[in-house]
């Protein structure tokens, strides 16, 4: 950090911040974390129906939106080298924008996480649904939701392994997909070896083959896909050694999303034609099958399944640090700012699982159309997310530009440029969302939701004056 950055505190003999975190993610679990957050459901089982809908072109979708991400992480890097703390969304809305942007955001982000954890376990059934379609989807959602909410209580250790691995999983099989597919287009072996072809990608009525229009329809499905590579911020008030593990993190991202995304939707495309795939099932474990490799489906679901779970796990990590950020700062329960002793929100957490438990309800009501609700209410919660950290960080250069605060140790490229440029395009996908009929549902919500938490705010300010009120942002000590 700057010389301008002062000591938060010391810390205490039991290896915890004066902020009460407890300091467990070393950086190989900060780093998969970060891969993890790259590569979900919106790839794994969404990627099925935006195939449809765009057909090739949906790879450009992905690059054109992993660009934006990358703008996005490099604005919240700096941001996040400038003053690491959990909640950091929260935090750093309500210092450059205002007290009423930290509640807005810190709640709004916890729904995000609330609604994805749904969506995670209700991917999560359908594909348990591939082995044993006798059962329930319900039934396997509240199963999963009891487990992963255990996990999460235990301790943010045991929360960084199951990361970690889960995370070596998905990479590990999304390397072995890619291989496997250069080698079939390579040397002709498997089912699919006479079919084929890179030209695959243009065979089929073009590249564009519902035109560009359709394609750009799908940017809201693909920018789902993406939400969680914010998840390394949440991160900062437990990482062991923010300064190196952040930046390393943030850095790596364009060879993730070149690779896990752009790279293996071109191999599959190739392998497989693209009006093979349909909404509902997963491309990945429909290429395989396809291949007809022995148990590569099979193999496959498990991977995805593997990734539904991670994800609703980190669901459940960032909603019970967001609270309690919230509490902190008297715009949630107090009681939310405890922590267990293991050192995690477990109240935070305990709450949030609850109103996962949603989801459960979804998928016993409407199975076939849960996914699709839940996700287009994730992607709207999530622009919000992304545009109060760009907004946020064209206010803060201009601070460091204006000598009013220290300069950042992890600069963003081409200064608040990437940022303007992000701003446009998320408005842009919110206008395509404001569009699509059957995604408008997410804006109603989140109206509703709006209002909802501007009474809240009323509510708020009448009891504690003080609430409205700016503060001067602390610093805590890292490294």
């Amino acid at each position: 950090m700057t010389s301008a950055q002062v000591d938060k505190g010391p810390e205490n003999t039991s290896g915890t911040t004066e902020e009460g975190y407890e300091r467990g993610l070393g950086s190989r679990q900060v780093q998969m974390i970060a891969i993890g957050g790259a590569i979900g459901v919106g790839l794994f089982l969404n990627a099925g129906a935006n195939i449809a809908k765009a057909g090739p072109s949906l790879i450009l979708m992905y690059a054109l939106a992993g660009v934006i991400i990358f703008f996005i992480m490099r604005a919240l890097g700096e941001l996040l080298l400038y003053r690491p703390v959990s909640g950091s969304f929260a935090e750093y809305s309500r210092e450059f924008l205002g007290p009423f942007f930290g509640y807005f955001t810190g709640w709004t982000y916890w729904l995000m996480w609330v609604v994805t954890g749904m969506a995670e376990l209700t991917a999560a059934a359908i594909y348990v649904h591939y082995w044993w379609p006798g059962i329930p989807q319900w039934v396997t959602a509240l199963v999963f939701l009891v487990v992963l909410f255990t996990a999460n209580l235990i301790s943010v250790k045991l929360f960084g392994e199951i990361e970690f691995w889960a995370s070596m999983i998905k990479v590990t099989a999304l390397i072995g997909m890619i291989v496997i597919g250069l080698g079939v287009l390579t040397f002709g072996f498997s089912n699919a070896g006479d079919t084929a072809a890179v030209s695959n990608l243009w065979a089929f009525d073009g590249f564009f083959p519902h035109g560009i229009g359709s394609s750009l329809m799908t940017l809201q499905g693909v920018m789902f896909a993406y939400l969680a590579v914010e998840l390394v911020g949440v991160t900062a008030g437990e990482s062991e050694d923010p300064e190196k593990t952040l930046p390393k993190a943030i850095n790596t991202l364009p060879w993730r999303i070149a690779l896990f995304y752009v790279g293996a939707l071109t191999v599959i495309l190739c392998v497989v034609k693209w009006t093979e795939f349909s909404e509902g099932v997963s491309p990945f474990v429909k290429a395989f099958a396809m291949i007809g490799i022995p148990a590569g489906a099979g193999i496959v679901n498990f991977v995805v399944l593997t990734a539904a779970l991670s994800s609703c796990n980190s669901g459940m990590y960032s909603t019970g640090r967001m609270l309690r950020n919230l509490a902190d700062s008297g715009e949630a329960p107090a009681v939310f700012s405890k922590l267990s002793s293991t050192k995690t929100p477990a109240l935070g957490i305990t709450v949030s699982v609850l109103f996962m438990g949603i989801g459960v309800v979804l998928n016993y009501v409407v199975p076939e159309k849960a996914f699709g609700y839940v996700t287009s209410v994730a992607v709207g919660a999530g622009i919000w997310t992304w545009l109060m950290i760009l907004v946020s960080h064209v206010l803060y250069r201009r601070a460091v530009e204006a000598g009013r605060l220290p300069a950042s140790s992890f600069p963003a490229p081409g200064g608040s440029v990437g940022s303007w440029i992000a701003i446009v395009f998320l408005l842009f996908v919110t206008g395509l969302i404001a569009k699509d009929s059957e995604s408008r549902i997410s804006l109603y919500v989140l109206g509703v939701w709006a209002v909802a938490l501007g009474i809240g705010w009323v509510a708020l300010k009448s009891r504690n004056p003080q609430i409205a009120e700016r503060r001067e942002p602390e610093f805590e000590k890292v490294g």
